[in-house]
């Protein structure tokens, strides 16, 4: 089959060329390679983080499954590397090693749709021209809840497609074009660790979501002042909240302030008068961590809530500018966030800070045990033993 030099141009930068001749300069050796070595996994999440179900799930198989043959893609430059190497092997993201390694593995599992040598060329390879079919499987970055059309089975041609809640496998299952069997609901890797925790009470964390038209380049924010978002104002604007200092001050109350990995790099622009908020950079912070010793969550959109839910904490929604965030990012999936038992919601500051008020008198009231099981059937240390049995009982995908 040929293949038009516009249509692969369509799909990558000139800047991802390079990957190109990497790709074809290892493909020979690495199917050399792939005769002798069997049965070889490749795990990672993003670039610079070891932090998700990819992380939790390697450190399981590592720990209970050694003599499986599995390693980890993440750049030196991470702050998370030396955590990585310390468990086995570990591989240069983006690397020619990486490269080699993707090719050779029979798995290449990951909680991020890009988890891989580069994004673009191997989106070409494996959708586009169907070149690179081995069996990939998706561990996911967050419970699935909204119309991802990105997540198709059209637009990823993942193996398997992991699940934690019971409506999210139904609603993917369902809505998402993937054939029979390759929707599995074996919860995910990073809930292991979220039955042990001790909350600290004095602790609230604000974790909002990103906006892909404001968290990624494009011609179209470009040249946007990002102090004159929605986004900005809206969150700067609750930081500095009067009505939340006092709040604050008067229950002796610590905030912290730790927005979406996209959405770092705006950083530098959040600023709160109160000495009882902190705005968080990522690289100091592990979410996880975070998440477990936080009593309440007040976030946007982000499905990092589930955790929390998870772990039985209330949770309060803030969603200011929700018309726009459906029609530019998420569509609607089967998750009411107006009506649900796992959380409060509002659009407006003064309701937020009103709930948040009503969570602290009520000592952050812990969500009903028997309806997070409701969402959450495997309720259990088991995540990551059952996506390693379901991903170790898939045969060869056939050539």
């Amino acid at each position: 089959m040929q293949y038009s030099l516009g249509k692969i141009f369509k799909y990558i930068k000139w800047s991802d060329i390079g990957h190109l001749f990497l790709a074809a300069f290892v493909f020979p050796w690495a199917l050399i390679a792939k005769i002798f070595i069997r049965d070889f996994w490749l795990v990672c999440e993003t670039k610079y983080e070891a932090r998700d179900n990819g992380y939790w799930f390697y450190k399981w198989v590592r720990e209970n499954r050694p003599k499986q043959k599995v390693a980890y893609a993440i750049s030196k430059k991470s702050p998370d590397y030396a955590k990585v190497k310390a468990l086995g092997k570990v591989i240069g993201r983006g690397t020619l090693s990486h490269w080699f390694w993707y090719i050779v593995a029979d798995k290449n599992i990951s909680s991020q749709k890009h988890g891989k040598p580069n994004a673009s060329v191997c989106y070409l390879f494996e959708v586009v021209f169907g070149l690179r079919r081995n069996n990939r499987i998706f561990l996911q970055h967050g419970v699935t809840i909204n119309d991802i059309t990105w997540c198709y089975y059209k637009n990823t041609k993942f193996r398997m497609f992991i699940t934690s809640a019971l409506p999210e496998y139904e609603y993917v299952s369902q809505k998402f074009g993937y054939p029979s069997g390759y929707v599995k609901m074996c919860g995910f890797s990073r809930f292991d660790s979220l039955h042990d925790f001790t909350p600290d009470k004095d602790l609230i964390l604000v974790m909002p979501t990103w906006r892909e038209w404001l968290g990624r380049e494009s011609k179209d924010n470009k040249d946007t002042d990002f102090t004159q978002t929605d986004y900005y104002k809206a969150w700067n604007g609750f930081l500095n909240s009067n009505e939340l200092d006092l709040l604050l001050s008067e229950s002796g109350k610590k905030l912290l302030f730790y927005p979406h990995r996209n959405m770092q790099k705006f950083l530098h622009y959040f600023s709160a008068a109160s000495e009882n908020i902190e705005i968080a950079d990522w690289k100091k912070y592990d979410i996880q961590d975070v998440l477990k010793r936080a009593a309440v969550m007040i976030t946007d959109y982000s499905s990092v809530f589930f955790d929390f839910a998870y772990m039985r904490k209330p949770v309060i929604f803030y969603q200011f500018d929700e018309a726009e965030f459906r029609s530019k990012q998420y569509g609607v999936g089967y998750f009411d966030y107006h009506d649900t038992v796992l959380g409060k919601w509002s659009g407006e500051e003064r309701d937020v800070i009103e709930l948040l008020r009503q969570s602290i008198a009520c000592d952050f009231e812990m969500i009903d045990e028997e309806t997070v099981r409701e969402f959450f059937p495997l309720w259990d240390e088991k995540n990551s033993e059952r996506t390693y049995d379901t991903i170790k009982s898939l045969k060869k995908r056939e050539q």
